[in-house]
């Protein structure tokens, strides 16, 4: 292999003597004679009658003359042949240039740059080669340059320094093949990745370093650094995360945040980068008075004030202003007031610490959207970004909601970069939005499994595809399986059913389950169609139906035992297999990723089930309710969160064990599956109940070790529980009286490559004799 040479130029000593020694009658001669003539006393000149080109393979003789510029039989001085040379040697088609006179003849001799026959990368581990490649001007089946060679080694260079591999270097090297051919090898020294060993925060005053580290993309090296890929310095990287430092403080008061400079200093073993943010918080400001003002003509403010959502004293968040001037100019349009702006107008109060908005209606630009241009979606389909446009061609322009339609279509995820731009139209009037993005991958495949005490190991493998056939489809297989169990289920989402902001979703499945509570195994097979419409700002209705098949099986071992079944799991296994058909609705109603404070939100939910309305076997009412809070406090170090939730079924006649609630982590921790409610006084079953009511207390926080060890704690209180059965045949308890039960229990929270794991340890405070305690429990979920 041979190192990259740069280029050779030779020229032969008699026709530098010739193009550039002046000729003097009194005291000089030339040495060298290229005519039958006595050299004059001025510059020398040249006329060649014949020009031969030797070397030439792929490059004509006409062609090397053209860039020459020289004709035989044409007077040129000695400048004017060397200016000939340079112009055939800056061709960059060869890698050496002679320019020989002999008498009346000009001899070119060329040798040409080889043609690339391969490339290929060495030594490189940290980076694919597809990660690379695409990189290269250097190409196949081209002429080798080593200027460009060069130049593609500085960009992979790059390329490794945005990954925080400041110490890469690249070497491009040859291997010289017969027929004039090279193959390129592009040689890459890696070394050790440059870490950020320490990052820290300087003028930060409300917001811990803990804390403000959790905001950051950027990590700190640690004990995962093995698979942590954010704990390397890059400037990009910085880049973005003094942005979202911005936006953190901002959406919390801190209008006047600053990130005055980051600091980034080596090791003294320069194997290392230390960060400190320097930052400027200022003082946190509220909103003051909230008005509405008009300067259209015909459109009165107090029409709009009905649509105020901000109230005085709430801390001022942008994200709140801009969501106040959606609401008046979507009401603007609703009354088909065309061009209507809300402009903000903010009057500071020191004092208080205090911000007054007065939003001034005004009349915009009389400008109109004259067409949408989308480029760039090989895969998606043109109609799935201009869904996330509220405006259509013909439309007033309003530059608001072209930046909200571009948060919309990055929301979407199918796209690496979607950039959103305007530019003038055919008329002054007229405005073009131009939508350029670049497609990504949609699709994945997971294998892996999960883990919890009570149930054991479950191997998962699953595909999911987020943008079905490019028509923004959600489409998902998955299929779980132990030992003895197994289910295969199907999730499809169309989220703009007929062009609508309706989304329709189908369900399907079938599987065998044999729950560890329960000594009788449970087949079903449904499928299970929606719709889900937006009826608030928050809040989403769906419709559904349910129709399934279902099969209780008696567990052969257990009868072998000489026990029998309570009746109500023994009517269920002597009908064997029956249908259900349900109609149901649920409604939801959800503030914390959308509401306007970014501490604290709220979930509620509702819905019912009504089976029997269209045949099957089984009839009842199923109602469930569920209302979550959550807030953080300590300056956002602490998250509280508090849920009450319950279920009733209202069955006609005895209800199926396969319809009852049945006790699970997700109703109280600190008991087993199926360990408190209605038991078997024969054989100590969990039979379930047809009611159950929870109430839920836990506080999330940090242990106070580095966050990149991603370790947190918990700690919680549940109170609740499951009863209700119309047939107390040889029951213990629990058919009637709910018997409450108490549980303190303390979490402990740890990401791991494995997956997340959940460490929980419980004591109960109010049980039941029979009830099955769980003072530990462990789960973990993973893919692979």
């Amino acid at each position: 292999m041979l190192p990259l040479n740069h280029r050779s130029i030779r020229v032969k000593p008699r026709f530098v003597a010739r193009a550039f020694a002046l000729s003097f009658a009194a005291f000089a001669v030339t040495t060298v004679s290229y005519t039958a003539f006595p050299a004059p006393a001025e510059a020398q000149s040249f006329n060649f009658t014949n020009v031969v080109v030797e070397g030439a393979q792929r490059v004509s003789a006409g062609t090397i003359l053209s860039y020459a510029g020289i004709t035989r039989g044409q007077t040129v001085s000695g400048g004017e042949l060397n200016d000939a040379y340079q112009n055939v040697l800056g061709t960059g088609l060869f890698e050496t240039v002679e320019f020989t006179p002999r008498g009346n003849t000009l001899v070119i001799k060329v040798a040409e740059f080889p043609v690339v026959s391969r490339i290929a990368i060495e030594g490189n581990r940290k980076v694919s080669d597809d990660a690379l490649m695409p990189a290269l001007t250097t190409k196949v089946r081209q002429v080798y340059s080593p200027s460009v060679a060069e130049a593609d080694a500085a960009t992979l260079t790059q390329i490794y320094e945005t990954r925080g591999q400041l110490v890469a270097t690249v070497t491009p090297k040859i291997i010289r093949r017969s027929d004039n051919r090279v193959d390129v090898v592009f040689e890459v020294t890696e070394g050790k990745g440059v870490e950020i060993e320490r990052l820290s925060f300087v003028g930060n005053r409300e917001y811990s370093d803990s804390r403000l580290r959790r905001v950051l993309e950027t990590k700190q090296a640690g004990a995962l650094r093995f698979i942590i890929g954010r704990d390397t310095y890059t400037e990009d990287r910085l880049q973005f995360d003094k942005r979202v430092l911005t936006d953190f403080y901002t959406s919390r008061g801190y209008i006047d945040f600053q990130v005055l400079n980051v600091a980034a200093e080596f090791s003294r073993e320069r194997n290392a980068y230390f960060l400190t943010f320097n930052v400027r918080e200022g003082q946190k400001y509220d909103f003051g008075k909230i008005s509405i003002s008009s300067e259209m003509a015909g459109v009165d403010a107090a029409e709009f004030a009905k649509v105020t959502n901000i109230r005085a004293g709430q801390t001022y968040s942008p994200l709140a202003v801009d969501n106040m001037i959606d609401r008046i100019e979507t009401l603007a349009t609703k009354k088909g007031i065309d061009f209507l702006r809300a402009e903000p107008r903010v009057t500071r109060n020191p004092r208080t610490q205090t911000l007054d908005v007065d939003f001034v209606l005004v009349r915009g630009p009389r400008i109109f959207v004259e067409r949408i241009d989308i480029e760039g979606n090989a895969t998606t389909l043109d109609r799935v970004v201009r869904q996330k446009f509220k405006t259509v061609e013909g439309d007033p322009f309003n530059p608001r909601e072209i930046r909200a339609a571009a948060d919309r279509i990055r929301a979407l995820g199918f796209f690496s970069n979607a950039d959103v731009s305007t530019r003038q139209g055919s008329a002054a009037d007229q405005m073009i939005v131009d939508v350029n993005v670049t497609e990504k991958p949609t699709g994945s495949f997971t294998f892996g499994g999960n883990y919890s005490v009570s149930e054991g190991v479950n191997l998962i493998a699953s595909f999911s595809e987020s943008n079905f056939l490019g028509r923004g489809q959600r489409l998902s297989f998955s299929l779980t399986t132990d030992v003895e169990d197994g289910s295969l289920s199907l999730n499809f989402v169309e989220p703009a059913f007929l062009g609508r902001d309706v989304a329709f979703g189908l369900s399907a499945g079938l599987g065998t389950s044999q729950p560890s509570y329960a000594e009788h195994e449970l087949r079903r097979a449904y499928i299970s169609p929606r719709l889900t419409f937006p009826v608030s700002e928050n809040g989403a209705l769906t419709v559904n139906y349910r129709g399934e098949i279902a099969e209780t099986v008696e567990d052969s071992d257990y009868t072998d035992g000489g026990y029998s079944y309570p009746v109500q799991i023994q009517n269920d296994i002597d009908e064997g297999r029956y249908s259900t058909h349900s109609l149901g609705y649920s409604y939801s109603y959800d503030t914390r990723r959308n509401g306007l404070n970014p501490n604290a939100g709220m979930l509620f939910k509702f819905g019912q089930d009504f089976a029997g309305l269209i045949g099957g076997e089984a009839e009842y009412i199923k109602t469930s309710a569920e209302l979550t809070g959550e807030m953080k406090v300590w300056n956002e170090e602490v998250t509280l969160r508090a849920t009450v939730e319950g279920g009733v079924i209202d069955a006609d006649g005895d209800s199926r064990v396969s319809e009852r609630y049945f006790n699970s982590t997700s109703i109280m921790r600190g008991f087993e599956p199926g360990g408190i409610g209605p038991r078997s006084n024969n054989n100590d079953l969990a039979l379930g109940g047809n009611m159950y009511a929870v109430a839920r207390l836990e506080a999330n926080f940090p242990l106070g070790l580095p966050e990149e060890y991603g370790l947190s704690g918990g700690l919680f209180f549940d109170y609740g529980s499951v009863w209700g059965l119309d047939d107390t045949t040889n029951i213990i308890a629990g058919s009637d009286d709910p018997n409450w039960r108490s549980v303190i229990g303390a979490s402990v929270f740890w990401t791991t490559p494995l997956g997340p794991l959940r460490f929980n340890f419980t004591k109960a405070l109010d049980k039941e004799d029979y009830d099955k305690e769980q003072s530990f429990d462990l789960t973990i979920s993973s893919s692979f």
